[in-house]
């Protein structure tokens, strides 16, 4: 409102205008900035809640009351509440979960628009950045690299070049490579592998006779928290090269040889070996210079040296009598010193002539490969008898089938029988974990259910079914066991998460992974599993009650009403002063009111009125109003000579400098 006098004199009257302007919608809603830039973690639950700067508006009334609206997304939405007439609280929340891998950067517009008739609307841009969240753990191009290394690369040959990325950013990409272990056990020296670049190295040398195929597990861990690994597994077979010469050896020999032996007498015994393998262990095998003897062979890889052509001591000297026999016996892995073996020769007729005298064959010793400190000889009877307990494992690792061969060597007249003692297997293995106990951490928001978490298996001395292993997780509600069987021997195993993790409500898991091996009965190995449930930040903070009610301090409010108080009387009495009449002129409502103007005695006539007038913000100058005061009959008196009777008070020069303000312009 405005507030306005007109002064008229002659008779003095003042008049008081009050002008109040009315709003109309002339001002559009006005946000703090054009664009605002808010940033939000990509590991947001959805529901979580952003306050945001609303608009302002500088009408009033329903022209400044204010509604929201959010441009179609399918990630956010906009809560408004209202906490009085003209004050709302924005709240942008989230209903989707963001991935800054997909989106990074999501840009909306909120719109404000008032309630005025036409309505008006302001915009600003939210400009939303995507925090990375380690949600992605390092990828390899491959899960198998196969590769293959002749066993003479010298150290330092590159085996392989490994490569994983990670979609997320920052130190959260950021990762290193290492070996996690080996297949065959042990082996894991034998290589290195660079952190940064993912090259594997030889660190030693390779033995084809020794391993044939190394396997290596190959692990990725990212810098993020928590961190985050992928795995692939190198595979590495080793080539034969022709490193070993073949080996000779004589395991009989039988000598003076008589003149008259016959044509095929075994002359001696000889075993020739190559431990490498193909075209490189092929061996061949001649008699130099030329002579009357030549090789057979008799057994894989036994040759007998033989008479081809007769004698004449007086160039050669004599020789005896050989023949050679062979026996397969089965005994099982474990036996002890109480397993007797008849072994029945069975010697054909011995031949004619001076080698006949001695008929009773004497066995006299065991002789080739296997341990004679197990298996022993009766010299009257031939009975071979198990003199210590047969280990298996012992003897042949992992090799099957596993044989000991023996030669029995009997003299007058000789002869030499082989004996391949097979040791069969037993369950006499359980099967054993490398450790007791393994700890895995895992994150309980950006690990999703099927997400797997590679373990190292059992391992069982056995072979065969005694060595084939089958697991067993203790019953969780959040995990299963997932494994695939390479071969009878191995399985890659792996922890799958079947429902999501709350470090809150469970922070530590304890599981127990059992292996069962095939055997008949069968035997057990255990391992327990840690699994420690990593915090993330998936809860706000909460206010332990959601409406506070304070207690009202009596003395507080009697104070404030104290003080309202005199601040009320003191805007009063400043506004009494403030529009108290000036001298010899009075003003205000009631009746007629003569004031002493001089001690001549000439008097003005005074009073006082009101009137409103409204017109609308905005309006023009051709918006006229007229104002008509009604002046009342002036009093008699001698006042009164001092103006025309009947034609209304005159105006004094100060009046008429005042008439304009009876037409007033906006």
């Amino acid at each position: 409102a405005l507030r306005l006098e007109v002064l008229v004199e002659r008779p003095l009257r003042v008049f008081h205008v009050e002008l109040e302007v009315t709003d109309i919608n002339d001002n559009a809603p006005i946000f703090p900035a054009a664009r605002k830039n808010l940033s939000i973690a990509e590991s947001s639950v959805a529901g979580s809640r952003f306050p945001l700067e609303g608009a302002s508006d500088a009408d009033i009334g329903a022209n400044a009351q204010l509604s929201y609206t959010l441009s179609p997304n399918e990630h956010f939405t906009l809560d408004v509440k209202s906490s009085d007439e003209n004050r709302k609280s924005l709240f942008l929340v989230l209903s989707k979960p963001l991935d800054r891998e997909t989106i990074p950067v999501h840009r909306l517009v909120l719109t404000a628009t008032d309630g005025g008739r036409p309505s008006l609307t302001g915009t600003t841009e939210l400009v939303i950045s995507v925090l990375d969240a380690n949600d992605n753990a390092p990828q390899f191009n491959q899960s198998v690299y196969k590769v293959q290394l002749l066993e003479s690369a010298a150290e330092g040959t590159l085996v392989a070049r490994v490569n994983a990325t990670d979609p997320d950013e920052g130190t959260n990409k950021e990762f290193s490579y290492s070996i996690l272990n080996s297949v065959p056990l042990g082996h894991k020296d034998l290589f290195t592998i660079n952190t940064k670049t993912g090259e594997i190295r030889l660190g030693g040398t390779l033995d084809f006779e020794g391993v044939r195929l190394h396997e290596l597990q190959i692990e990725a861990t990212d810098k993020g928290t928590p961190p985050l690994s992928g795995h692939c597994s190198v595979e590495l077979e080793v080539l034969d090269v022709n490193d070993n010469a073949p080996e000779v050896s004589v395991t009989s020999l039988s000598v003076p040889v008589p003149e008259d032996a016959s044509v095929g007498t075994v002359v001696a015994l000889l075993s020739v070996s190559d431990r490498d393998s193909g075209a490189n262990g092929r061996v061949r095998c001649w008699v130099w210079p030329a002579s009357p003897f030549g090789l057979e062979a008799t057994f894989s890889g036994s040759y007998s040296l033989v008479l081809r052509e007769a004698l004449d001591r007086d160039e050669v000297g004599s020789w005896s009598y050989s023949q050679r026999h062979s026996r397969s016996l089965c005994v099982a892995d474990g036996a002890g010193k109480s397993d007797l073996m008849v072994f029945s020769p069975n010697f054909p007729p011995p031949p004619p002539g001076p080698a006949a005298k001695d008929t009773q064959p004497e066995p006299s010793a065991l002789l080739g490969t296997g341990r004679r400190a197990s298996v022993e000889v009766s010299g009257a009877s031939g009975a071979l008898v198990v003199s210590s307990r047969l280990d298996r494992e012992e003897l042949c690792g992992k090799s099957a089938p596993c044989a000991l061969r023996l030669e029995v060597l009997v003299e007058r007249p000789l002869r030499v029988f082989h004996v391949e003692l097979e040791v069969t297997d037993i369950n006499d293995n359980a099967p054993i974990f490398r450790v007791t106990e393994e700890a895995l951490n895992i994150a309980e928001l950006t690990t999703l259910p099927g997400s797997r978490f590679p373990l190292e298996g059992a391992s069982d001395a056995d072979i065969g079914a005694n060595a084939q292993l089958s697991y067993r997780l203790s019953p969780n509600e959040h995990f299963s066991l997932g494994h695939q069987e390479n071969n009878e021997q191995s399985a890659t195993l792996s922890l799958v998460l079947t429902k999501s993790l709350d470090r809150e409500t469970i922070p530590v898991h304890r599981l127990v992974l059992t292996a069962t091996d095939g055997g008949r009965p069968s035997l057990t190995g255990t391992m327990e599993l840690v699994i420690s449930v990593l915090d993330a930040n998936d809860n706000a903070p909460q206010f332990n009650q959601s409406v506070y009610k304070a207690a009202t301090n009596v003395w507080l409010v009697v104070a404030i009403c104290a003080v309202s108080s005199l601040f009320l009387l003191a805007v009063v009495l400043y506004g009494a002063s403030r529009w108290a009449p000036r001298a010899a002129v009075l003003s205000g409502p009631g009746p007629t009111t003569l004031v002493c103007a001089s001690e001549v005695g000439s008097w003005s006539y005074s009073q006082r009125h009101s009137r409103s007038l409204c017109v609308a913000d905005g309006a023009g100058k051709s918006d006229l109003m007229v104002f008509s005061p009604n002046f009342p009959p002036p009093p008699p008196g001698p006042a009164a000579e001092n103006g025309s009777a009947g034609k209304g008070p005159s105006l004094s020069p100060l009046a008429s400098s005042l008439i304009p303000y009876y037409r007033l312009y906006v």
